[in-house]
């Protein structure tokens, strides 16, 4: 990139700099608009609600461009220039046409699960590759062992989990190649939905083409060039001057993952080192934990290389748009065969499930250096629970997956933030309760804040939600919840935040909790999922009064709590007894004084 940015930096009087920003502008924008349109076309909601996808430009080198704001963050990082490297390595530049478009979801290269595949078409000026526009969608089910592919905690390789297209033409020379698209149909479950979407993607791809070629036909492929080495100058240079002021070190962090539900009552260790010397952020993985039998593994790009890029840029760049220059100043150590380097035959199903925790734990290792910048833990998972079967009255299959949303940390001078998806999300939006109820056959009952799971501190950490599925017709439920014995990190004296869990009651008066597994349902269960509440950040007792008042009067904080965590004494008809309340905040000083 430095060599790039040098020739760059010779040629920067060929065009002003006001035009380059107007090109910089409009290369950011044309992901935003295609994702639009995408979303009004797909056919699956997990699409045009969830916004399962990535849509954006890389390089002739698979560098990143410009990614749209709706992506998802596990795929900024990496995914859509990993594609197009694996996709250059097989074909070369001339193997791929101008009017072809190649889709690859390879484990060996992307290391995420099977389901996300990546579709990619060149963008040339007069016979010279300058880059490729991509679209990453979430194929709704791609063969395997289960319904959607990828939900099953119980796979134990690759191939239980659905069919691989290593680099494999979808188009040629602007025509379909109709072979490939029945072998597509014939190994899902869901043909009307997954073909929509595919052609909501290639949409994406045409359009964006269209789009780059309009930007090099008013200004010439020249000043593109420059206006995208001066995007990866100036992100660069911003994590620089962030990283000028940050004390050089070694910081360590660990977490712990439950473990798989094929290893047994084992933990996962993740232990983070991450080293800031030169201007620069070494993140190493050599001590978390090895490979797991089941699918909660993710090859080294889709997890360690992903998860590494993906904290870095929420901790020093995180209101600029994403591009390679983000992610110039930072290494990654990971030897092989640690659950986030797995061999490409491990079952990855999982991939993304372990990637939130990770990040955190990076976070919480690097907040030391930059305690400004620091916030407790969030509710760290994706909290996968989804629902399968046959509608009522027909043969047809369905399937419904979703995540929790729930709580994240507070900093050092604001509550945390929620209830939202994990930070491998980002702010993907919940697909509506109306949606869902009139698509499948179960009813929900109640979503709702869960008082006290957030934890206590000085600034409390966001609240975690509960929600309650009324099961209308027989099916199967699928959960994969983690960091139930890790809950999430306070920071700076707060309290953790409440870990999630999945309870399960039938209609015949039994229970179960449990996290990970396959559960058969008959009508009238009730389906039980909590998502985590965030860490709170220093001392609760600091906490001003009025605001725990509020939060008990608000539901976040029980009046038990207000007592016991913040020294908050509450009558029964919620006014305050202000008198109990500074005897009790005396007793915690005193306390804390002598420990």
């Amino acid at each position: 990139m430095a060599q790039l940015q040098h020739k760059a930096d010779q040629g920067a009087m060929a065009v002003d700099r006001i035009t380059l920003e107007v090109i910089r502008h409009q290369l950011v924008s044309i992901p935003n608009q295609i994702e639009r349109n995408i979303e009004r076309t797909a056919f699956s909601p997990l699409i045009y609600e969830y916004k399962d996808y990535a849509v954006g430009i890389v390089d002739a080198q698979g560098r990143l461009v410009a990614q749209s704001k709706g992506s998802l963050p596990i795929f900024v990082a990496n995914a859509l220039g990993t594609a197009v490297r694996e996709g250059l390595a097989v074909l070369g530049e001339d193997g791929i046409g101008d009017e072809d478009i190649v889709i690859t979801n390879n484990p060996a290269w992307l290391g995420q699960h099977l389901n996300n595949v990546v579709a990619y078409t060149p963008l040339r000026d007069n016979g010279v590759l300058l880059g490729f526009f991509c679209v990453l969608v979430h194929w709704v089910d791609v063969g395997g062992v289960v319904p959607g592919s990828c939900v099953s905690p119980n796979s134990r390789d690759i191939w239980q989990e659905g069919v691989q297209f290593p680099t494999v033409k979808l188009i040629e020379n602007g025509a379909r190649r109709e072979d490939v698209f029945r072998i597509i149909a014939a190994n899902t479950r869901f043909p009307k939905l997954l073909l929509g979407d595919i052609d909501a993607q290639l949409g994406g791809c045409y359009s964006g083409r269209k789009e780059f070629r309009a930007i090099l036909d008013r200004y010439g492929a020249e000043a593109v060039r420059q206006a995208i080495a001066l995007m990866w100058r100036n992100s660069e240079a911003a994590v620089a001057e962030v990283l000028a002021n940050a004390p050089e070190g070694v910081y360590s962090a660990m977490t712990e993952l439950d473990g798989d539900a094929l290893g047994g009552d084992v933990r996962v260790p993740v232990k983070v080192t991450v080293t800031i010397k030169g201007g620069r952020v070494t993140v190493d993985f050599s001590e978390i934990g090895e490979k797991v039998a089941g699918p909660f593994n993710a090859g080294r790009n889709g997890g360690a290389i992903a998860a590494a890029r993906i904290a870095f840029k929420y901790l020093l760049a995180p209101n600029t748009p994403v591009n390679e220059g983000d992610f110039a100043r930072l290494d990654v150590v990971i030897p092989e065969g640690k659950f986030l380097s797995a061999p490409a035959d491990s079952a990855i199903g999982h991939s993304g499930t372990t990637i939130p925790s990770v990040v955190d734990t990076i976070l919480h290792a690097m907040a030391k250096a930059f305690p400004d910048r620091a916030a407790a833990g969030h509710h760290g998972i994706y909290g996968v629970h989804a629902f399968s079967g046959r509608l009522p009255g027909t043969a047809e299959r369905y399937q419904h997956l979703d995540t929790v949303s729930g709580g994240w940390g507070a900093t050092a001078g604001a509550d945390g933030p929620g209830p939202f998806r994990s930070n491998g999300h980002g702010d993907v939006p919940d697909v509506p309760v109306e949606m869902q109820e009139v698509f499948y056959p179960f009813r929900i009952e109640a979503r709702r804040l869960i008082p006290d799971s957030g934890g206590s501190g000085r600034f409390r950490g966001g609240p975690g939600v509960e929600k309650v599925y009324h099961i209308a017709w027989p099916c199967q439920f699928t959960a994969a919840f983690d960091r139930v014995h890790s809950p999430p990190a306070g920071l700076a004296g707060g309290y953790a935040g409440r870990a999630a869990g999945v309870e399960i009651h039938r209609a015949d008066g039994s229970s179960e909790a449990f996290t990970k597994g396959e559960r058969d349902l008959d009508a009238g269960d009730r389906v039980v999922v909590r998502s985590g509440g965030g860490g709170g950040f220093a001392p609760a007792w600091t906490r001003p009064v009025e605001d725990v008042v509020a939060d008990v009067r608000l539901g976040y904080v029980t009046r038990e709590t207000a007592a016991a965590h913040y020294g908050v004494v509450i009558a029964t008809d919620m006014t305050l007894d202000a008198a109990s309340t500074e005897r009790r905040r005396a007793a915690i000083a005193q306390e804390v004084g002598r420990a």
